[in-house]
């Protein structure tokens, strides 16, 4: 005999909003100017992708050194060099509410700070300002390094811009049709 059972589905939705709200805003308060890249720049910007933490390009300076370490005491975070000394990344990891975020002066297929901000977008997170890297520049990004996880994310990332591209297409010929009309 079987027997019917009463099921509950609950839907899960993933939103990192409060964590881009607090990061950008410590961000914003020390002034220090970081681009996000990687899975969640190009999630911001539309695509269907996921990650854990956050990927920022930076300028290695020592003033924006002391900057990251102001920032990292705002989120209550430990600053870590796992790579040390061989490489620019800098893994700000929060104590209370796991906050990932890596910050990186180097990455695959960006050639410097000041072309990877001219085409990057500006989202506004609560009251703070957060630069996105152009969307083409991450999936640079990423055919660059040729790791095989960058390789998993890379089609949908460029079907989310090829399906951006089709959609601007067809708004400029429907503003175009309304203009003759």
């Amino acid at each position: 005999m079987l027997q019917l059972v009463n099921f509950s589905f609950y839907i899960c939705v993933m939103n990192a909003e409060s964590i881009l709200s607090k990061v950008s805003k410590a961000l914003n308060d020390e002034n220090l100017e970081a681009i996000v890249i990687g899975n969640a720049g190009g999630a911001l910007l539309g695509s269907p992708v996921t990650t854990l933490d956050i990927d920022f390009y930076f300028r290695k300076t020592p003033t924006n050194l002391l900057k990251l370490k102001r920032v990292a005491k705002r989120l209550n975070a430990t600053i870590f060099r796992p790579f040390y000394p061989l490489s620019g990344l800098f893994r700000v990891i929060g104590e209370d509410d796991g906050v990932y975020l890596d910050f990186m002066s180097e990455a695959h297929g960006i050639k410097s700070f000041a072309s990877l901000r001219s085409r990057a977008k500006e989202f506004v997170i609560g009251k703070n300002k957060l630069l996105v890297a152009s969307l083409e520049d991450i999936i640079k990004s990423k055919e660059a390094s040729k790791r095989d996880r960058d390789n998993a994310s890379l089609k949908i990332l460029k079907a989310t811009l090829k399906r951006q591209k089709v959609r601007t297409i067809s708004q400029s010929k429907a503003k175009k049709l309304s203009k003759k009309s």
